[in-house]
């Protein structure tokens, strides 16, 4: 009987709390429709209530995290158009950081990267535009335009008083995934670069290797992941396996069961153990952190140069009855250790940070890639 009565009382405790946070739900609901109503009578100037609401709306988004935003009918319906010969892109993956729009990486190749724009950079302006108050999404649009057209950007950069202002001419963006070559006198390191995670990289990838392991000079790999913003989740894992023989590569966790999933390497290691040096920068995000970081926790590779972005999130675009779109965070990544990247990163074995103004990756200049050819004839 006591068990009986303890029961009920929790069942009314629950009930009780389920309640008030009801009650607490529709005032905020009711105090929303008076602020509205407020700004409708008062306001200094005629509003657009449509376009206030789909404010409101992405701002519940973006208070959830960077990467969450709303896409109103118009805008969805263009990040949809396959864009082929009408409209071009600057080679930039990009992010939400205190209502600025922040670089995560320029793609290597791409006009963003050729005009000198650096992961970390925050664009405060587009064209004339501020971009303080605007979406991720209508962002994008504005860095969107035809084939040859030029779009200014203003950024500020970390240790840099004055905004930088570049010139930027849109074009078609193709990045050709993966390259190679050998890198030492001796003819005896290669080096793979991974500037992204598409549908092809794994293949690409894996031809390299088997190409480089019929020379039987080599005796050790850089893999160069810097500015890499990453891309397909199944791309990772496939790269990761190439170098472990069994254990846990990544795992994912969400609120969906269909969202918690855990993936492990089969056997098999395609280089046969010979040693490894992952070069990674603040350019370096998602599934870049997914190879490095898995690579580092089973002590399969030396991980060389500064910390990774940290972006360890799994974004889904949810259409809305509207015909508008959503893009959510539904699941995020943790490293074999158990750790979260997000916001956190890789933190390198070895720090080398870039040096000089004319530093360009893979080249003479390049200092974080000339420490990693001295570790393998140390």
């Amino acid at each position: 009987m006591k068990k009986i009565y303890i029961s009920l009382i929790l069942i009314l405790i629950f009930f009780n709390n389920s309640l008030n946070a009801k009650n607490d739900l529709y005032e905020k609901i009711d105090l929303f429709g008076e602020v509205i109503e407020n700004i409708k009578k008062d306001y200094v100037d005629d509003v657009d209530q449509a376009e206030m609401m789909d404010s409101a709306i992405n701002g519940v988004l973006q208070s959830l995290d960077p990467y969450s935003a709303y896409m109103s009918p118009e805008l969805f319906k263009e990040m949809q158009t396959d864009t082929s010969g009408k409209f071009g892109g600057l080679g930039i993956e990009i992010g939400m950081e205190s209502g600025v729009v922040k670089v995560i990486s320029p793609i290597d190749g791409t006009p963003a990267a050729e005009a000198g724009i650096k992961a970390g950079d925050y664009i405060v302006k587009i064209g004339e535009d501020q971009v303080q108050g605007k979406s991720l999404m209508e962002a994008v649009k504005l860095m969107r335009g035809p084939v040859g057209t030029s779009i200014k950007l203003t950024v500020r950069r970390k240790n840099i008083k004055k905004p930088l202002e570049f010139k930027i001419k849109r074009k078609i963006i193709e990045v050709q995934s993966v390259s190679s070559k050998i890198i030492s006198k001796e003819k005896n390191i290669g080096y793979v670069r991974l500037k992204s995670f598409n549908e092809n990289s794994d293949n690409q990838f894996l031809k390299s290797l088997k190409k480089f392991e019929k020379n039987l000079k080599i005796k050790g790999y850089v893999i160069d992941l810097r500015n890499n913003p990453g891309g397909l989740l199944t791309q990772a894992i496939n790269i990761t396996d190439f170098f472990l023989e069994d254990g846990e590569i990544v795992s994912t966790k969400g609120r969906k069961i269909s969202e918690t999933r855990k993936f492990f390497a089969r056997k098999g290691d395609e280089i046969k153990g010979k040693p490894i040096v992952v070069l990674i920068n603040s350019g370096s995000a998602s599934a870049s952190e997914i190879l490095a970081g898995a690579l580092k926790d089973h002590k399969r590779a030396i991980i060389l140069g500064e910390n990774s972005f940290g972006k360890g999130s799994v974004q889904s675009i949810i259409p809305l009855k509207n015909g508008g779109g959503m893009r959510l965070t539904i699941s995020k990544y943790y490293l074999p250790s158990g750790k979260s990247i997000s916001e956190v990163g890789v933190t390198p074995d070895i720090l080398v940070e870039e040096i000089g103004d004319d530093f360009k990756i893979n080249s003479d200049k390049d200092n974080q890639l000339n420490y990693a050819i001295r570790l393998f004839n140390s």
